[in-house]
């Protein structure tokens, strides 16, 4: 039998997802009741400037005041998808004090501060749903967090950011050059006017912060993440790649230890294998591939930003959040009981691609192989070539063995200080193998 006394909920911003939610709300109420096993309707939505609200919803419902709509004993789940770090914080923590349980989408304000709003939640016997803060469409948090909860994950490697992947598919699809395809970006409403969230890798180290969260029962914080953007990543770089059978992508990288006492969290640009299942994500869409002991290798892919996907995770949590209210049960909580230390960039282990603008003449490459060789960096492979137009100069590109990051950095200071080494032109790891 349903309840008859309908779910009330607050939507803390209407723009492209909030409107999307509450259109959704509002064309499938029956559908929605059905699965809750009850009516759920809008008590009010709060924005900052009313005069922009979408059509289709309620001028009365409309209000300024968010302090006041989530502090209404009738409201049962609060929406916040207005993002940024205040004043959602102090309005999901007011809503937890009042007794409503939430949904939100604020990657940001989780990074920064997710402890904080796990423990109001946990406090208040409230839920905190976040599938949307992730990979918007994309189920992820919710497998991590449950249905991988008896398994050991040690690895989770992701395209988290559609613009930055549609760019960077852009320059190996096209060969064009990073301002070219972030022009295109922008056309497409893929890029913001500002776009640097995007590009320079916060979107992204934001991710990685929930990510490794759930994935490793820690809490990492986004100032744990080390960031790289991808502005720096040429046309030639992308070339390279190409001739070593790699592509170029912008990934979000949490791993566990080997021996499983510390974390790392990093994003940055990358080459992986064509034959890698992620080297085969386009446009602008998202993937996340998961590595755990038990359950072996899952790849979770699908558009991962706009208005409907990231309201259809959205809705998925509101479903959840409502049941439970109805059942008065409540759902998982944060799991970080294992306190993890997070381990500085310096001590993570991978491979290198080096490309060296160099004198073109004898001894250059033993000099190079000597620093490679004192700083405890083996080499793999190397390749020389000439720089068109000039006479005396050469590209001399090296592809090493696994080596820490700290070992890489100390090689690259030196081979800096080498006087037949003219420049660095490029530095970028090699994953996924």
């Amino acid at each position: 039998m349903m309840r008859t006394r309908p779910l009330k909920v607050a939507l803390l911003g209407c723009g492209v997802v909030g409107s999307e939610v509450a259109r959704i709300m509002t064309t499938h109420a029956e559908d929605l009741a059905q699965r809750i096993g009850a009516p759920v309707e809008l008590a009010g939505v709060a924005v900052r400037r009313p005069d922009r609200v979408r059509a289709g919803i309620a001028p009365e419902l409309v209000t300024t005041d968010a302090a006041a709509l989530v502090a209404r004993e009738d409201v049962d789940v609060v929406v916040e998808v207005i993002g940024g770090i205040e004043p959602a914080r102090s309005l999901i923590t007011s809503a937890f004090q009042h007794g409503a349980s939430v949904v939100t989408a604020n990657k940001a304000l989780l990074a920064e501060d997710g402890a904080t709003l796990h423990e109001a939640a946990e406090k208040h016997a409230a839920d905190l749903f976040y599938e949307a803060a992730v990979a918007a469409a994309i189920p992820l948090v919710r497998p991590l967090r449950e249905s991988l909860a008896g398994d050991t994950v040690n690895r989770v490697l992701g395209i988290v950011n559609g613009t930055t992947n549609f760019i960077l598919d852009r320059m190996d699809s096209t060969g064009a050059g990073y301002a070219e395809a972030l022009d295109e970006a922008t056309a497409l409403g893929y890029a913001e006017a500002d776009p640097t969230a995007d590009v320079e890798g916060f979107d992204a180290a934001a991710k990685a912060a929930i990510l490794a969260g759930i994935a490793f029962h820690t809490r990492v914080r986004l100032d744990d993440v080390h960031r790289e953007g991808l502005t720096e990543v040429s046309a030639a770089d992308i070339a390279s790649a190409r001739r070593m059978g790699c592509t170029v992508k912008l990934l979000a990288i949490c791993e566990r230890a080997a021996d499983g006492r510390s974390v790392t969290a990093r994003v940055h640009p990358a080459m992986i294998p064509l034959s890698h299942p992620l080297a085969s994500v386009r446009e602008a869409y998202n993937a996340v591939f998961v590595e755990s002991e038990a359950a072996g290798q899952l790849m979770f892919y699908g558009p991962g930003a706009g208005g409907s996907p990231t309201a259809s995770a959205v809705l998925g949590d509101l479903v959840a959040a409502c049941r439970n209210k109805l059942n008065g049960a409540k759902g998982p909580g944060e799991s970080a009981y294992t306190q993890l230390p997070v381990s500085p960039m310096g001590e993570v282990v991978t491979r290198y691609h080096i490309s060296l603008d160099v004198a073109d003449k004898p001894g250059v490459l033993a000099q190079v192989a000597t620093v490679f060789a004192e700083h405890g960096v083996s080499i793999d492979t190397v390749r020389q070539k000439g720089k068109e137009g000039a006479h005396d100069g050469a590209w001399l590109v090296v592809v090493t063995h696994r080596a820490a990051d700290a070992a890489l950095s100390a090689t690259v200071e030196a081979l800096r200080g080498l006087d037949t080494v003219r420049g660095v032109a490029s530095i970028m790891r090699v994953e996924g193998e």
